[in-house]
């Protein structure tokens, strides 16, 4: 096992969780026996596994000893342990005042993400949004919020995307429909503009945009906009944030439910236009927002 050099607190809990587990089965013990020689609860055994809880330094030399792990593979695990209890603020923290823990949440899953998938039936994707757009989301939002709150939520979403260009950067697949297109928001001027940065996508190796048409008729409907992170820890979609109509996220990390939606982004992107079909439809209404301006 080779330790990430840049693996983050998240994805370090993640990885050391599927060890522990490995580590367990290997020796034929259950989580009950595990639990009983920590003098913890069932529940706390399963959350160290499925990454959800960090282990401390007292359980993990536990652990290392109750599996007789070797040396070189004990520091290996130990550095991992070691990265997922960084208390190095995020970025984010900054923003505390502004930003709710749901919102929090999905910035760790996006910071520490490989990969990300996202559909939008109605609005442009938050990471490819200019900043003329995101203010305008913002501002007329479901949430009363003042001007100075609204400077802040359009500078943390600005800075949000420098993921994009990060090294390594951030791998994104968006699947958006031809409504979120068309939408004027924040008037045709400034919906041309953001129409004319999608299209500056197509320089960006690791962004990846579809737009389902409006004649993909049902194939391409769906009730609402989600998004789905894989850290690379293991294999597969890790977790998913669901949008509600309060503008609230639902974080789902349940793994029938991330593999439900999963396959409904698979069957999103089947009814989506190829990426040049795509650029030429987002250039078709371009030109039809600068003659409407």
């Amino acid at each position: 096992m080779t330790v990430v050099a840049n693996t983050g607190p998240l994805a370090a809990r993640r990885k050391l969780g599927t060890e522990l587990r490995v580590l367990r089965d290997r020796h034929g013990w259950t989580a009950e026996e595990v639990g009983a020689h920590l003098g913890c609860h069932i529940s706390k055994v399963s959350r160290l596994e499925l990454g959800k809880r960090a282990c401390t330094k007292r359980d993990f030399e536990s652990l290392m000893n109750l599996y007789d792990v070797d040396s070189d593979r004990r520091a290996e695990l130990r550095e991992l342990m070691l990265r997922s209890i960084q208390r190095t603020p995020p970025w984010w923290h900054a923003y505390n005042d502004v930003i709710s823990a749901n919102y929090a949440e999905f910035l760790t899953y996006e910071a520490e993400a490989s990969h990300c998938r996202e559909h939008q039936p109605l609005l442009i994707p938050g990471l490819v949004q200019t900043e003329a757009y995101a203010r305008a989301v913002t501002t007329y939002g479901i949430d009363a919020v003042g001007p100075q709150q609204v400077d802040t939520l359009v500078e943390v979403r600005m800075r949000r995307q420098e993921r994009l260009r990060e090294s390594p950067p951030l791998q994104m697949d968006l699947v958006i429909t031809e409504a979120s297109l068309r939408v004027k928001v924040g008037g045709p001027a400034t919906m041309k503009g953001q129409l004319c940065h999608l299209l500056s996508l197509r320089e960006v190796e690791n962004v990846s945009l579809r737009v389902i048409p409006f004649d993909a008729g049902e194939k391409g409907t769906s009730t609402g906009a989600f998004t789905l992170f894989a850290t690379g820890v293991g294999p597969g979609v890790d977790a998913a944030f669901i949008e509600s109509a309060e503008t609230r996220t639902i974080f789902r990390d349940d793994p029938v439910a991330v593999r439900r939606l999963d396959r409904l982004f698979n069957h999103l992107t089947s009814a989506a236009l190829p990426q040049e079909a795509s650029a030429t439809l987002i250039e078709h209404i371009a030109k039809e927002m600068e003659h409407s301006a």
